[in-house]
């Protein structure tokens, strides 16, 4: 990655959720992490994307979704802000719970967690903001993962 941060603001729309998503995976390999890795970081992402547009903003055409990317000496953190009216974190169902099972959708924030190494979420009443970190295991160049 050529700079330490980079930024991005979009419009709250689905071709947002491809843009983030593509970002991501590009930023991501440039970091050194190995294709596995880039493809959980890109759909860590990609569910964010879609919380900020669809639940967040509500494709409000006057809302926008900020998408940053910091590479620090051990980390590659991610940060997505919506424009929306803020999250309850306590409503956030269990997707795992037997009622939730076979329910099309609902899994966005448990993908997130999965793929991620640590994650912030911070609503306010200006938005919510979630923060993705992947932790950089050993040199880019070796490409191997660390088991957790």
């Amino acid at each position: 990655m050529s700079a330490n941060r980079v930024s991005y603001t979009f419009d709250s729309t689905l071709e947002t959720v491809n843009s983030a998503e593509e970002a991501a995976s590009r930023i991501a390999a440039e970091a050194g992490f190995g294709d596995e890795e880039v493809t959980r970081i890109a759909m860590a992402v990609r569910e964010a994307a879609v919380n900020a547009v669809l639940h967040g903003n509500a494709y409000d055409p006057r809302k926008k979704v900020t998408l940053a990317f910091e590479r620090t000496p051990g980390d590659l953190v991610i940060t997505i802000r919506d424009q929306g009216k803020g999250l309850d974190i306590s409503k956030i169902p269990d997707p795992l719970a037997p009622d939730n099972l076979l329910k099309t959708s609902g899994r966005g924030i448990f993908i997130i967690r999965s793929f991620m190494d640590e994650v912030e979420i911070h609503p306010s009443q200006a938005g919510t903001e979630i923060k993705l970190i992947k932790h950089v295991h050993g040199s880019p160049a070796g490409g191997k993962e660390a088991s957790q």
